[in-house]
């Protein structure tokens, strides 16, 4: 009988979402059969599609927001998608467990009625969302207390959880009350076979000596109005040489090029949006130095990054706040800046790489060897498929489903 699995994802399109796509991919070549719902989006705008073997379903959405009201409408559009296409998918083709990415932690409710029939769920844990409402809103009203209540109750839904470091684990154990024996840690990982450096390409410095790159998303917590900030501090210091180019996107980068704009900064900032992936690593590979200047906040320091471990892949040293996740990630691949003065602190770190090459390349080197040995997507792979034998033995029997449609045509 095959195994089957519906992965739901809200917040990223795949296969753009790394995580989710390693994840999927990991299954399907393991002997799981796997679909994907997601959102449709600028390079996904197929409503199905199948990617090495992997089915992607793919829905609309709303606008992104800013405000609470605004994400609110945002997922609430979502789940009516969401449990639109599980249903069909349910009665189509079948699965034995749903495992629900947040954000957000409304998710389980799309499980919940497929529980009847059998199906198991797992929590693939990205983000902590009570700590995120809080660094994005500041409030601890109502809406808030909704993000606490949703947490509980998706841990309460959930047979097992996929948890990105031992922060998010201590979490699901305590505030989720769950048994450590259904919490695996499964970490976010690069492919090395896949995220590897190419020739540097210098005339992406655009005539400057360094280059500082970042690749991520870019909303409130990520810190991009800070990188902004050091940018110009570093002008204002009367250094020309160094240009920063930021790859991704997200709700602040409208906000982020008007800032550019304002400041006078257009000859040494760049905001390429979302690149393919042979230009982010052409972009990365040239780099001197990578940065991660996400905000310092509890949500953070629990975090764990997928951009520092990639900067690490490519050999690159990188100057980041000091939280707690991303030390334990970097150590010695990054230097550190204090958190309370932030922009010429940060400024300062990146300027002393910039002028000792031969502790770039030290530092580039510890944590190319740390990723190789430690933090490669290899690494989680038992992990990932351990959850999913512990969640398919407490499963112990075949879904309604399957009776009705035994495989997922290609």
């Amino acid at each position: 009988m095959s195994k089957k699995v519906l992965i739901i994802v809200e917040n990223a399109p795949v296969p753009a979402d790394p995580r989710v796509w390693k994840e999927a991919t990991t299954l399907q070549r393991n002997g799981y059969r796997v679909a994907v719902i997601s959102k449709l989006a600028k390079g996904s705008e197929k409503y199905h599609e199948v990617i090495e073997g992997v089915h992607i379903y793919r829905h609309p959405m709303p606008n992104e927001g800013d405000s609470a009201w605004a994400y609110l409408w945002e997922y609430s559009c979502a789940l009516f998608w969401e449990f639109l296409y599980a249903c069909w998918i349910f009665l189509r083709h079948g699965f034995q467990v749903i495992q629900g990415c947040n954000p957000p932690d409304n998710i389980f409710l799309v499980a919940l009625p497929f529980k009847l029939f059998g199906a198991k769920y797992i929590f693939d844990h990205h983000d902590v969302i009570p700590e995120l409402f809080l660094t994005k809103f500041g409030s601890r009203g109502s809406l808030f207390k909704a993000q606490i209540l949703l947490e509980k109750l998706t841990y309460w839904a959930s047979d097992v959880v996929l948890a990105t470091n031992e922060s998010y684990r201590g979490i699901a154990l305590n505030r989720g009350g769950k048994d450590p024996a259904d919490v695996f840690v499964v970490r976010n990982g690069p492919v090395l076979e896949k995220f590897k450096a190419v020739p540097p390409n210098e005339s992406l410095k655009h005539g400057k000596t360094f280059l500082v790159g970042y690749v991520g998303f870019m909303s409130a917590q990520d810190g991009l109005d800070i990188l902004v900030e050091v940018a110009r501090h570093i002008k204002d210091m009367g250094r020309l040489d160094v240009q920063f180019t930021c790859v991704g996107t997200g709700s602040d980068l409208p906000k982020l090029r008007t800032m550019v704009k304002d400041m006078d900064l257009s000859d040494m900032v760049e905001f390429t949006g979302r690149i393919p992936d042979a230009e982010l690593l052409e972009i990365l590979s040239t780099a001197d130095v990578c940065v991660n200047p996400d905000v310092p906040c509890e949500m953070n320091d629990m975090s764990t990054m997928q951009k520092i471990m990639e900067y690490m892949a490519l050999g690159k040293p990188i100057v980041q706040f000091d939280m707690k996740e991303g030390r334990y990630s970097a150590g010695e691949a990054s230097l550190y800046a204090d958190k309370h003065n932030q922009v010429s602190d940060f400024a300062a770190k990146i300027l002393w790489l910039l002028e000792n090459p031969d502790e770039r390349k030290r530092m580039g080197e510890f944590g190319r060897k740390r990723v190789q040995e430690e933090l490669a997507w290899d690494y989680s792979v038992p992990h990932l498929l351990a959850a999913y034998k512990r969640c398919f033995d407490k499963s112990g029997r075949a879904t309604v489903s399957d009776s009705i449609k035994t495989d997922i045509p290609t």
